[in-house]
């Protein structure tokens, strides 16, 4: 049975959400469309938002004019529930920088910058490294990028594997570390302790007894970053190609009746 939290959902399920090419392209604000999307599927269920990246940069995209993220949804989880907010209130948080350690947080974060020195790759720009309360993110171009360069690194990644190339490196030299490194977005990969993927974010609503807990990303890939949460038997995983298509899903699953 759920708790009196969500007494006022009809359904006592709770749909949760990437963010990235799932609820808004790469970066980019979500649609007038997708709000109201979602604003009519909390009428009905719980929501939440599980990405990758700060709670600054997924504010930037889910807030509007009116309402913050945090209270538009039910559930908010910035770097894969490191950070985590509950109907608006702060949940308790982790750090990579206690689990990892300085020391052998400098090793690996000097070999990634040489690394990225010698990629002979079309253009870079800036901010390689970008360290996080529960993640590091990597960079190969840079997260300066414009959209225009975002989309060009994209195709040629996807021709060249940089990223891929890049991973398996650090996976080998690090080994001994207990890190995950997981590609996702258009630009970038992130390294974060193992266990502290996307599924980290369920510890935070196992007490609420949800009858489902549904996931809808597009990196579900093995190798991507939504594949752990997409396939814990746990959830109830659901691939999308685009914002569109999770439109095309909500309203076929939940809101055609």
């Amino acid at each position: 049975m759920t708790s009196s939290a969500f007494a006022d959902r009809p359904v006592k399920k709770l749909v949760l959400f990437d963010v990235d090419e799932t609820l808004t392209h790469a970066r980019r604000q979500a649609s007038p469309e997708m709000i109201e999307t979602l604003q009519q599927l909390r009428k009905k269920v719980a929501i939440g938002f599980v990405g990758g990246s700060d709670l600054v940069k997924i504010s930037e995209q889910l807030d509007t004019p009116s309402t913050r993220a945090i209270d538009a949804f039910d559930y908010a989880f910035a770097e894969n529930g490191l950070t985590a907010f509950k109907l608006g209130k702060p949940l308790p948080t982790q750090s990579f920088i206690k689990y990892v350690g300085e020391e052998r947080y400098k090793v690996m974060v000097k070999f990634i910058l040489r690394y990225i020195a010698d990629l002979d790759i079309p253009i870079q720009r800036g901010t390689f490294v970008e360290f996080r309360n529960g993640m590091v993110n990597v960079s190969p171009i840079g997260r300066n990028a414009t959209m225009q360069e975002r989309y060009d690194f994209a195709a040629y990644d996807a021709v060249h594997k940089v990223r891929e190339a890049f991973v398996k490196v650090l996976r080998e030299k690090f080994s001994d570390y207990g890190l995950t490194f997981a590609i996702g977005g258009q630009i970038s990969f992130d390294i974060f302790p193992t266990g502290w993927d996307k599924t980290y974010c369920l510890r935070h609503v196992e007490d609420e007894n949800f009858e489902e807990i549904h996931f809808f990303g597009d990196k579900t890939h093995q190798g991507g970053n939504d594949h752990e949460i997409f396939s814990d038997p746990r959830t109830i995983g659901h691939s999308v190609r685009n914002p569109q298509h999770t439109l095309e899903l909500l309203r076929e699953l939940f809101l055609s009746a």
